[in-house]
């Protein structure tokens, strides 16, 4: 099964907020997107773990 889970965390508070999937064999770069962060209270980087 070429489908992993993932965990996104915030790039300043190093939290892990946010879980979800990406085909490690379609896409062979780190996920990066800007996410809520109810920690930081504001849209920050979150990157793959």
């Amino acid at each position: 099964m070429p489908r992993d889970t993932v965990h996104l965390q915030c790039t300043e508070c190093k939290r892990r907020n946010y879980s979800g999937s990406r085909n490690k064999k379609q896409q062979t770069t780190k996920l990066q997107l800007k996410k809520y962060c109810p920690f930081c209270r504001r849209h920050t980087l979150h990157k793959e773990v």
